[in-house]
C-alpha cells in the first residue's frame, strides 16, 4: 500500500484524539475553568455542531481545490484549534479552540477518502480507505486511553499539547508523501468503464459541481438516512458524553481508572465496527433495525445496572460494539442512495453522526441540569435511540427502501 495512506492515517488518528479523549478528561477541564459538568459537556456538543458545519460548508468549499492542498489546509486548522485548546486562559477561549479544531474534522475524511481510493487499483479501493480510517479507530482504542491517563497525570493541556504535534507530524507526513492532484474529486464513471485503477481515471475526470452534487439531497432516503444517523449515534452520545461521571459518581471506580475502562470502550468499538461492517453487507435493512433495537436496550439496561462494577463493565463493553456497530450500515445507506453525487452526502452523514453527538450531549446535560442523576444521560440516549429504530423501520419500507424493493448491490464499507 502506497505511503500515502499512513500520511492519512496519522491525521485520522489525530483528528479521532481530539474528538474522544476529552470525554475522559472532562471532571478535570470542568473543575479547572470552575464550570458546572453541563456545561463543560458543550466542549463535546460544540465541536460536534461545528463538525457538521465544516462537514459541509468546507467539502463544499474545498470541492475543486487540489485534493492535497485540500487537506494540508485543513490540517492547519486542526492544528491552530489543538494548539488553542492547549494554551486557554479560559473556558471560552476553551472552546473557540476546540470549535476551530472540529471545523476540519468532515471534511478531512470526505475528501481523504476519495484520495485514498484514488491512490490504488479499483478493486482495493476499501482496503485502501480503511487504513485511512484505522488510524480513527486506534484512536479510540488505544490514543484516547492514554490520552486521558497522560492528562490525569500532567495535566489536561498536556494532552492537548501532544495532540497538535500529531497534527504537525500529519502535515509532514501528507507534505511529504501525499501527491498532488488535478482534481478534487474523481468520477466513478471512467473507473466503470474499464479503467484499471482511480489513479489512472483520476486525471480525466473532472469534479462534480456542486449543483451535482446538491443533486442527492432530493433523494427522501438520503433524508431518512441523515435522521437515522443523528439519532443512532446521538443516542450512544447520550451515554457516552458523561460516561467518566457515571463511572466514579455511580459505579465506584477510582478516576484513575476511567482511562483503563475506555480502552474496554475502545475494544468493543473496534470489534463493532468491523463485525456491523460483514453484518450490514449480507443485510442492510435488517443489520440497522436489529443493532439500533440492541442499543436501546443496551443503554436502558447500562442504566440499570450501573452501580454494579461488574455489570458497568459489561454495559461498557457492549455500548461500545453496538453504539459503533451501526456506523459502516448509516454510512454504507447514505452512499447508496447518493450513488450518483456521493461526496458532499457523504460529507453530510459525516456531520449528521456529530449532529447527533451534540444532540445526545444536549439531551444527556437536560437530565443532570433537572437533578435526575448521572444514569439519566443513558436513558436520555436510550429514548433517543429508541425514535432512531421507529426511523429506521418506517425507511426500509418506504418506497425505494431495503423492504421495498430487490435487494441492493452491496457497497464496500470501512
Amino acid at each position: 500500500m502506497p505511503l500515502a495512506l499512513y500520511a492519512l492515517a496519522i491525521g485520522g488518528f489525530g483528528i479521532g484524539l481530539t474528538e474522544f479523549v476529552i470525554m475522559g478528561l472532562l471532571p478535570e477541564v470542568g473543575a479547572d475553568f470552575g464550570v458546572t459538568p453541563t456545561v463543560a459537556g458543550y466542549l463535546i456538543s460544540g465541536y460536534a455542531l461545528a463538525v457538521a458545519v465544516g462537514g459541509v460548508g468546507l467539502t463544499a468549499l474545498l470541492n475543486r481545490v487540489d485534493r492535497k492542498r485540500a487537506l494540508l489546509l485543513l490540517m492547519v486548522l486542526f492544528i491552530a484549534g489543538n494548539l488553542t485548546s492547549a494554551l486557554a486562559p479560559t473556558y471560552e477561549v476553551m472552546l473557540a479552540g476546540r470549535i476551530l479544531a472540529a471545523l476540519c474534522h468532515g471534511a478531512f475524511f470526505g475528501i481523504g477518502a476519495v484520495l485514498a481510493a484514488g491512490l490504488v487499483p479499483v478493486h482495493r479501493k476499501a482496503a485502501a480507505i480503511s487504513i485511512m480510517f484505522a488510524g480513527l479507530t486506534t484512536a479510540t482504542v488505544l490514543g484516547v486511553p492514554f490520552g486521558t491517563f497522560l492528562g490525569q497525570a500532567f495535566g489536561w493541556r498536556s494532552t492537548f499539547w501532544a495532540i497538535t504535534v500529531i497534527g504537525v507530524v500529519a502535515f509532514a507526513g501528507i507534505t511529504a508523501l501525499v501527491p498532488a492532484t488535478k482534481t478534487a474529486a474523481t468520477s466513478a464513471v471512467p473507473a466503470a468503464q474499464g479503467a484499471t485503477s482511480a489513479t489512472e481515471a483520476a486525471p480525466s475526470a473532472s469534479a462534480p459541481s456542486l449543483r451535482t452534487e446538491l443533486s442527492a439531497f432530493r433523494s427522501t432516503q438520503v433524508w431518512f438516512s441523515l435522521v437515522a444517523t443523528v439519532l443512532g449515534f446521538g443516542g450512544m452520545f447520550g451515554g457516552f458524553t458523561y460516561i467518566a461521571f457515571t463511572l466514579t459518581e455511580v459505579s465506584g471506580f477510582a478516576a484513575t481508572a476511567v482511562p483503563w475502562l475506555l480502552v474496554l470502550f475502545g475494544v468493543g468499538l473496534f470489534a463493532g465496527n468491523i463485525l456491523g461492517g460483514r453484518a450490514a453487507d449480507r443485510n442492510l435493512g435488517r443489520t440497522l433495525l436489529v443493532l439500533f433495537a440492541l442499543l436501546t436496550l443496551v443503554l436502558a439496561g447500562f442504566a440499570l445496572v450501573a452501580h454494579l462494577k461488574w455489570a458497568a463493565l459489561v454495559a461498557l463493553l457492549l455500548m461500545g460494539f453496538v453504539g459503533f456497530a451501526t456506523v459502516p450500515g448509516l454510512q454504507m445507506r447514505i452512499m447508496d442512495f447518493a450513488a450518483k453525487a456521493p461526496t458532499l452526502a457523504s460529507g453530510a452523514n459525516i456531520a449528521a453522526f456529530n449532529v447527533g453527538n451534540a444532540l445526545g450531549a444536549w439531551a444527556g446535560g437536560l437530565g443532570l441540569t433537572a437533578g435526575l442523576g448521572y444514569t439519566s444521560p443513558l436513558w436520555a440516549g436510550a429514548l433517543i435511540t429508541l425514535v432512531g429504530l421507529a426511523v429506521i423501520a418506517v425507511a426500509v419500507r418506504l418506497r425505494g427502501g431495503e423492504y421495498a424493493r430487490p435487494a441492493l448491490k452491496p457497497v464496500q464499507v470501512l
